[in-house]
């Protein structure tokens, strides 16, 4: 019999992976990360709720303390982010440094299982001309999170599986009330862990980033009033500036130096190029020329062309086809050709 380590946050979508495997004959052990406590679907009512629907299947249940290595990969990350006038993208490297990395080492080292699921909107295939396997975008192109995956190494993806990789939410939400699961109905999570535990971002960041008054000023350095700390803003943001003015302003940049907001029309929010560092190639190898792809530089946002110039070993740079609206040092570019992820990395300017 196959067996498997499912990744159970205490969602449905974790619910009805589990639930799908356990019914295709697969011999499932749930494993919850206990990341922080608070409220959250990954903390301490996800926990139960995962316990819950594992007493349900019939399956083992374990729990592993990872807090202190959530700590130090994502809220010191995300800290030390903001504090230098960037926005972290905490999501796709919680998945590979915190999540993935250390459920598959879990499995292997302490289970001597080597598969572990998850209940991500994605796809994995192996391509054997190029002796790699490949990321790939869900069938509900409004639920794919491929996005956040593009990290994944070939060792993760070999050990991974994806059961909601074909399927709609609705189906999700179906199968999980067909198996009579205590999550079939829990409310979808609309915001980051984080923000569920303490509320809002802001919040979160002000238990580590006291207020640091500056200044806000427009591209010729005219003061056009003040804010309490860089890590309030990001760019592109047009709400909360506390500032009047005959336009519409928008944050163009983040000056942590000078402790300083700079805004601008919504025209100098635009970029038709950016840098992108710390690329990994997921489905593709490193190309050594140019290539012509689509990209996403958030995770919403409609993948567009651009040109990928290779500018070193993990580094490249990007040309869009038409300039792009509020690019963002700290978030993911990530690399598609049509469905599939070719690879991705974080924007550094």
């Amino acid at each position: 019999m196959n067996k498997v380590v499912v990744g159970m946050s205490g969602g449905v979508d974790s619910s009805v992976a589990a639930a799908t495997l356990h019914h295709q004959g697969y011999e499932v052990i749930g494993l919850t990360l206990w990341l922080m406590k608070g409220k959250g679907q990954c903390c301490s009512e996800g926990m139960v709720d995962a316990a819950t629907v594992c007493e349900q299947l019939g399956i083992p249940h374990h729990i592993v303390d990872s807090r202190q290595l959530f700590q130090t990969q994502i809220v010191d990350y995300l800290v030390s982010g903001y504090a230098q006038g960037v926005t972290p993208l905490p999501c796709s490297r919680c998945n590979r440094t915190v999540k993935f990395g250390p459920m598959l080492e879990y499995a292997r080292e302490k289970l001597g299982i080597d598969q572990i699921a998850t209940g991500h909107y994605a796809r994995i295939r192996y391509d054997e001309g190029l002796d790699r396997y490949q990321l790939l975008r869900a069938t509900d192109k409004n639920k794919d999170q491929s996005y956040f995956l593009y990290d994944l190494t070939q060792d993760l993806l070999a050990g991974s599986l994806f059961p909601l990789g074909e399927q709609t939410k609705a189906d999700t939400r179906r199968i999980g009330a067909e198996y009579h699961l205590k999550t079939a109905d829990k409310p979808e999570s609309q915001d980051l862990c984080l923000i569920e535990a303490h509320g809002s971002m802001g919040a979160f960041l002000d238990k580590y980033l006291g207020p640091k008054e500056g200044e806000i000023v427009d591209s010729k350095e005219n003061i056009l009033g003040h804010h309490q700390g860089i890590h309030n803003y990001t760019f592109g943001q047009r709400r909360g500036l506390g500032i009047a003015a005959a336009q519409p302003l928008y944050v163009i940049g983040l000056d942590e130096a000078k402790n300083r907001v700079v805004v601008g029309e919504r025209s100098s929010a635009a970029g038709s190029e950016c840098t992108v560092g710390r690329m990994n190639w997921v489905s593709i190898a490193q190309p050594t020329a140019p290539i012509k792809v689509e990209v996403q530089v958030r995770y919403r946002s409609k993948a567009v062309e651009v040109n990928v110039i290779p500018l070193g070993k993990d580094r490249v740079k990007l040309i869009f086809a038409k300039p792009q609206f509020s690019i963002t040092p700290g978030q993911a570019a990530v690399l598609y050709n049509g469905e599939v992820l070719l690879g991705g990395g974080i924007i550094e300017s």
